[in-house]
């Protein structure tokens, strides 16, 4: 990524350029980006490609101001963190749910070094605002919540690291680095398998400003605010103008689940 790509990326997300990589302005930009780039799983149901290439990332979430799912966003912010001088590392995670972590490739996580290592994610949807510590054991507050990073160690190499949020475990995050293109296989079976959540749903959502959330959950428009909630369902006009207002996607049809 090149001066003027990073500074597009930029300006996506409403950042000036930081003077230097440190720890200040990588707080910066997560928040920033949690707040402006959505998660969103919209290409499976408009039977869109998801291409883990850099370039087509960029492509994506720059030029077409979408957003996308783990593989897609935190793909294309460690491409734009590295473009600002900053060490990082891709890593696979095996994501809490009924009862047990998944398999590996399920979900993936940044890994920066500065200081101390740290844990940066802007693909996960509902979780911490703010960079966590990988070293540090012990409550961590976040405006997200309070976390946990916990050993578990295995048969050999480094240990996973368990991340535990208020309501329970998040994942397991492998420490050893992969490249990209290690996630494809897992990223095309969540496009394409009945037993993959995000083909028999459909999800768009976001950070606001107060630390809430809005997100477009098929036509249903959900707010949360504290412990606030409201939810509103839409009809096809209103809900593309939902996403355009609310996420500043702009689609000429509606993205409907095939059941």
């Amino acid at each position: 990524m090149d001066d003027t790509r990073a500074d597009a990326y930029l300006e996506r997300i409403g950042v000036d350029r930081p003077a230097r990589p440190d720890l200040d302005a990588l707080r910066r930009l997560q928040r920033a980006h949690l707040g402006a780039v959505p998660f969103e799983n919209l290409s499976i149901h408009l039977g869109e490609p998801v291409v883990l290439e850099e370039a087509a990332l960029l492509d994506k979430i720059v030029d077409r101001r979408r957003g996308g799912f783990c593989y897609e966003l935190n793909g294309a912010f460690g491409a734009l963190l590295r473009a600002l001088g900053y060490r990082v590392t891709l890593h696979s995670a095996r994501v809490w749910g009924g009862g047990r972590f998944s398999a590996p490739f399920d979900h993936l996580a940044l890994r920066v070094e500065l200081d101390a290592p740290w844990l940066v994610d802007v693909g996960f949807g509902r979780f911490c605002h703010h960079p966590l510590r990988l070293d540090a054991r012990g409550p961590q507050s976040d405006p997200g919540g309070v976390f946990e990073v916990v050993e578990h160690p295995g048969a050999a190499g480094p240990p996973d690291l368990d991340v535990r949020g208020e309501s329970g475990w998040e994942y397991r995050l492998d420490q050893r680095p992969y490249d990209l293109s290690d996630f494809v296989p897992t990223c095309w079976w969540h496009q394409t398998s009945p037993a993959s959540h995000f083909p028999r749903s459909l999800t768009c959502s976001r950070l606001t400003a107060s630390g809430g959330r809005v997100t477009l959950s098929g036509t249903t428009l959900i707010t949360t605010d504290g412990e606030t909630r409201s939810e509103r369902v839409l009809s096809t006009e209103e809900a593309l103008s939902a996403y355009d207002s609310e996420f500043g996607i702009v689609l000429d049809r509606l993205p409907v689940v095939d059941r």
